[in-house]
């Protein structure tokens, strides 16, 4: 099995990006996609993503505290109803409400100055936001879930 996932941290001026083993197992950061227009922002995640076979996208779902979806994940979702369209591949969503804190969190106790961080948050968020969606298919998987 050599198909990935893409994990996607869509933000106003940057996109983070991870992608999984062939395995599915495991996420780690891939790199960013500064922001320009929709059309230069999926070319350049699609030229980012060439050496692997990404079979769909995971996309952080930016929720507010009470779960419901605000303005930011309005237009997370139509960036990725275009990225679903344009590159023939599906879009998955993952609550990542606390995914920007925890990377932030990691690097600052990875010893990272702050000027490195910003290009490097981005990407481990999108990990995290990978990870979780990874994590919560292999325990539906292995529960049963999928199977009812």
């Amino acid at each position: 099995m050599n198909a990935r996932l893409a994990g996607l941290d869509v933000g106003d001026k940057r996109i983070g990006v991870a992608v999984s083993d062939g395995l599915g197992l495991t996420a780690q950061a891939l790199g960013v996609v500064a922001r320009k227009s929709r059309k230069r922002d999926v070319e350049a995640l699609m030229e980012l993503l060439s050496p692997y076979e990404i079979e769909a996208f995971v996309a952080g779902l930016p929720l507010l505290w009470d779960g419901s979806e605000g303005e930011q994940a309005d237009k997370v979702r139509h960036f990725c109803k275009h990225l679903s369209h344009d590159s023939g591949l599906s879009v998955h969503f993952q609550d990542e409400r606390m995914s920007s804190l925890e990377s932030e969190r990691l690097l600052i106790s990875a010893g990272m100055r702050r000027e490195k961080r910003k290009g490097k948050r981005d990407q481990i968020a999108a990990a995290l936001i990978l990870q979780a969606f990874l994590d919560g298919r292999h325990t539906r998987s292995t529960t049963g879930e999928n199977n009812r």
